[in-house]
């Protein structure tokens, strides 16, 4: 069976490639009728941000990412988060070092510097208690001072592995550093933790980060001293910024939440998402989740670096906006109302901005002018397309008022018959007609309803109004 796993750190908020992540392990399993896990990696305590874990749960529920097996869904390969696994560490920790596959470090913080300066000029350095003797080990142990466990990698040799989407990777273990797989707190390290934990919980594919490449030789180190079998690899590429940089929160990129907030649709984000990296193999761009799972193919994720182009998400988003039932669309657009609009059928009002509707956040901008109309330029009733001028749209109002005055029925079907009607008799395009009408309603160059839909939006006496003061412009 798959079985793939998201294991975040919760150091921050989720971002993008962190979503990335786990949507393509969540579709791996489930094309293949698998089980995903969610596992929590704490075990770097100093890093740890109460209000991170909230953040996960809150990211994957919106993304639509359910997990099978978890901190709250015990599948039988529990606990889920690390820092409640101590123990097993521990155990696989003297296990290795038994089998001479690591030893104790007593290096102090003082030592570090050292070590690491050489690690940067000495090719195929290895830490100086990597030949110390069982006796001196326990002479240290004696005097109090508490070690690490380090892994002891081979000096000779090559490590060899295959990646799903880079290929054939080799290295030279004298390039590879004698990692620390347990600190002196008795916490594990990340490398230690996640090659422990993927084997216990029998993950058969690692979905991870571009950067974890050069890592995994070591990993594999691991496996073979417990003599494991390792899973299937799969490194993806980086997400990267439209002028090459990677994405950081610190540079201002959004977070997932954060484009959330910014009125983009989650299921939207999460089809962009899936494209940075992967293609179906054909034109289709629009995905929900239940897509994405038939077409998802791990063949098909790509090396090259992806870029984030937020112009792209806000086109594709516009297209899951328009795909939206009016009941859905108007239900999620309410709480971007603004205020002043308690007059008005805001289920109509939803209706007509739906086609013009990019992002969420775009709501207050297309209906703002409903609750008060903006100052605007007369300058607005010229159109070339209509063939409208400020001479025609003065003479067109003047007509038009006295005739919208007398008018009961003030139903949109009403109203267009009736002005209609009128170009038609006085031999002017319907057009030319409207867009006067449109532009003393709105005040603005575009609006998200035609001159007689706005119109019955705002009522009689409003309408009358505005197109009161239109003339008056035109004056």
């Amino acid at each position: 069976m798959f079985r793939t796993r998201f294991a975040p750190s919760p150091t921050g908020y989720m971002h993008i490639g962190n979503l990335r992540t786990a949507l393509y392990a969540y579709l791996i399993a489930k094309k293949e009728h698998g089980q995903f896990i969610l596992r929590i990696e704490d075990t770097d305590q100093n890093r740890n941000v109460p209000e991170a874990l909230a953040a996960i749960y809150r990211g994957l529920a919106l993304a639509g990412i359910s997990y099978d097996e978890g901190p709250d869904k015990d599948g039988g390969f529990g606990p889920y988060v690390q820092s409640q696994r101590l123990p097993i560490y521990k155990e696989y920790a003297e296990k290795l070092l038994a089998g001479g596959h690591a030893y104790y470090c007593f290096c102090g913080k003082e030592d570090k510097p050292a070590l690491e300066a050489a690690n940067e000029r000495v090719e195929g350095y290895r830490d100086p208690c990597r030949d110390l003797s069982p006796q001196q080990v326990e002479a240290r142990i004696a005097e109090g001072i508490v070690p690490v466990v380090r892994q002891r990698v081979p000096m000779e040799g090559v490590s060899a592995f295959e990646d799903h989407v880079y290929g054939h990777i080799e290295i030279e273990n004298k390039q590879l550093d004698d990692q620390v797989l347990l600190k002196s707190d008795g916490f594990p390290t990340y490398n230690f933790a996640n090659v422990v934990d993927d084997h216990l919980m029998q993950i058969s594919h690692v979905i991870r980060g571009q950067e974890y490449l050069s890592s995994t030789p070591k990993y594999n180190l691991l496996y073979e001293a417990f003599g494991w079998e390792h899973p299937e690899y799969i490194h993806l590429p980086h997400i990267i910024r439209e002028d090459g940089a990677k994405m950081s929160k610190r540079k201002g990129d959004p977070s997932f939440e954060d484009l959330v907030r910014m009125g983009y649709l989650p299921q939207a984000i999460v089809n962009y998402v899936a494209l940075l990296g992967w293609n179906p193999g054909d034109e289709r761009e629009f995905f929900l989740m239940q897509d994405l799972i038939a077409a998802f193919d791990m063949d098909r994720i790509n090396k090259a670096n992806a870029a984030f182009s937020l112009d792209k998400l806000r086109w594709l988003n516009g297209e899951h906006i328009r795909s939206l039932s009016p009941e859905t669309f108007h239900e999620i657009s309410l709480p971007f109302y603004p205020q002043g609009l308690a007059e008005f059928d805001l289920a109509k009002i939803s209706q007509l901005i739906q086609v013009r509707t990019e992002t969420l956040t775009d709501i207050p901008k297309l209906v703002g002018f409903l609750a008060e109309l903006p100052e605007y330029s007369a300058d607005l009733f010229e159109n070339q397309k209509s063939k409208s001028t400020r001479e025609t749209s003065r003479r067109v109002l003047e007509a038009v008022a006295p005739m919208l005055e007398s008018q009961e029925d003030w139903s949109n079907e009403a109203l267009f018959e009736l002005l209609k009607t009128f170009a038609q008799a006085q031999g002017l395009k319907v057009g030319t007609v409207m867009w006067p009408i449109r532009t003393a309603l709105s005040g603005q160059e575009t609006s998200p309803g035609g001159a007689t839909e706005l119109a019955s939006l705002m009522r009689k006496e409003e309408s009358l109004r505005r197109i009161r003061l239109g003339l008056n412009k035109l004056a």
